[in-house]
This record gives C-alpha cells, sequence and structure tokens, in this order.
C-alpha cells in the first residue's frame, strides 16, 4: 500500500514551531556575542608622536577586560605585529619607520579579549593618520656648540642633533638624513637691547658683524623650509658672549678665596699649635727635679 502524504492542520504547526527554533537560537547567539563585547569600546584617537625620528603611536581608552595589539604597515606591504597583547595605551614604533623614513606608514590598533592568546580570527580596531617620518617628525631643539667674539665679528657653531636613523651601523645626524633641505635661523641681539635680528644658513656656521666691545645674546633654530607643516623647531637655550669669561672669573675668584682661606686657617692653626708645644715644653721644664731653684 502506498504512503500517503502526511496532510491535515499539524504540518504547518511544525513548520512554524521549528522557524520559531531556529530564530530563537539565532537571537541568542546574538546576544551571547553582543554580551561578549559590550564593555569592549574601540580604540580613538590614535595620534602621533614623534620627534627626530623617535616615534610613538598613542590612543584612548585604557583597557578594562580587553587587551591591545598594535599593527603597523606601509603601502603594499602586509601588517607587522607590534606590542603584544598590551594594556598600555602607546607603542614605540620607531624601530619600524626608520627603516625608510621618507615611507607612508599606517597603524591600527587591535582589541581582543583579556585572556588571548592568539591574535587570529576577526577583531575590532581602529586605524590611524598616514604617517610619512621624513614630513611630519617634529624636529627636536637644538644646541649651541660654541662661540666666540672676537673684535666686530661673531662666531656661532650648531650642534647637530642625533637620530634614531641608521645607515652602516651608525647613527645619523639631522644633517645627514635632510642633507640640503636643513637650515638653521639665527636670532641674535645687544645683551643691553631687546631688538632682534635674524640670519639664515644652509650650513651649521654663522660669521656675523656686531658692535665691537657690545656682548650679544643669541640662539638658534632648526628650519625645513620645504615642509608645508612643522617647518620649524623649539629655539635652543640662550647663550651670549662674555658670560662665559664673567662665570670663569667669578669662579677664579671664588676657588682663589676658598684657596687663600685655608691658607690662612692652617698658617693659624699651625701656629697655635707650636706656640702651645713651647708653652707645654717650657712648664715641664720647671717642674722637673733637676732644674736649678
Amino acid at each position: 500500500m502506498d504512503m500517503a502524504t502526511p496532510t491535515g492542520p499539524w504540518f504547518p504547526g511544525v513548520a512554524n514551531a521549528v522557524s520559531r527554533a531556529l530564530l530563537l537560537g539565532w537571537i541568542l547567539i546574538q546576544v551571547a556575542r553582543a554580551s561578549g563585547t559590550a564593555d569592549v569600546t574601540v580604540p580613538y584617537n590614535l595620534v602621533w608622536k614623534s620627534t627626530n625620528f623617535k616615534t610613538i603611536l598613542e590612543w584612548e581608552p585604557k583597557p578594562v577586560n580587553h587587551v591591545y595589539i598594535v599593527q603597523i604597515s606601509h603601502r603594499l606591504r602586509n601588517w607587522k605585529n607590534k606590542c603584544y597583547f598590551t594594556t598600555d595605551t602607546e607603542c614605540d614604533l620607531t624601530d619600524e619607520i626608520v627603516k625608510d623614513v621618507k615611507q607612508t606608514y599606517l597603524a591600527r590598533v587591535l582589541v581582543m579579549p583579556a585572556n588571548a592568546t592568539s591574535y587570529a580570527g576577526e577583531h575590532m580596531y581602529t586605524k590611524s593618520p598616514e604617517f610619512t617620518p621624513y614630513l611630519d617628525t617634529n624636529l627636536g631643539q637644538p644646541t649651541i656648540q660654541s662661540f666666540e667674539q672676537v673684535g666686530t665679528k661673531l662666531n656661532v657653531t650648531v650642534q647637530d642633533a642625533r637620530t634614531l636613523v641608521k645607515m652602516n651601523g651608525t647613527f645619523l645626524s639631522l644633517r645627514d638624513v635632510f642633507g640640503e633641505d636643513l637650515s638653521y635661523t639665527l636670532y641674535y641681539w645687544k645683551a643691553s637691547s631687546t631688538g632682534k635680528k635674524a640670519v639664515k644658513s644652509n650650513t651649521n656656521e654663522f660669521l656675523i658683524d656686531v658692535d665691537k666691545g657690545e656682548n650679544y645674546c643669541f640662539s638658534v633654530q632648526a628650519v625645513i623650509p620645504s615642509r608645508k607643516v612643522n617647518q620649524k623647531s623649539p629655539e635652543s637655550p640662550i647663550e651670549c658672549s662674555g658670560h662665559g669669561k664673567s662665570v670663569f672669573k667669578d669662579k677664579f675668584f671664588i676657588i682663589g678665596a676658598v684657596v687663600f682661606v685655608a691658607i690662612i686657617f692652617i698658617a693659624t692653626l699651625s701656629l697655635c699649635l707650636y706656640k702651645c708645644k713651647k708653652a707645654r715644653a717650657k712648664q715641664n721644664s720647671k717642674n722637673s727635679p733637676f732644674s736649678v731653684a
């Protein structure tokens, strides 16, 4: 006998029950996923902080129940993992960007559970702005290596800052990296006034005309004119001609005074000891039984 196709009012009811069960299962899965990520905040405010190619990526917020992995890449390259499973909100990426400071880099910060042991799979992340070290790193404060004022000539030499960029195992200076793109501006003024003058140089040397018999104060600033932003460094600490000599004289007089006081003290002490010794010897001589009455 042929099996009859099931009919009757009960069959649609079974189909509806299965559909409801599937829908409920899907909803439960979504709720479970949401509950697992409800307290996870996607990283935000990603900022590059870089001076003389020392480069750190910073972001927010501080993690609560999760950790971060930072990845960096430049165009046409795969992502490279840095700062594994960190609870910090910064990552030093200097060793990557100094490999090619003219390349453009992109970083991203991945979020994963605090107990994660692998970064495989899909994770929430936020990308950083693009960063080109040669164009974007800030110029650090320069220093004045030496200066000398003779007559009407003031000679100032600027010390090039060292960077973390390497070539053949040697750290390069700013001049080594930027070459002719780097220039310096010297600001100078009479020590007795506030009127500033400025002169530029494509080298590290300045030789300027000044008034004879006047002391001058000055500072220097590194500049990359070809940049659209971050063109100038902070100004160096101020130096003044004549101060070195006066400080030396002051130190000389202080040292001389200390030495003089020490000599007087030693001489006085020696004289007192001599007189005490002589007086004691005289007293002993009077008390001797062999002394003549």
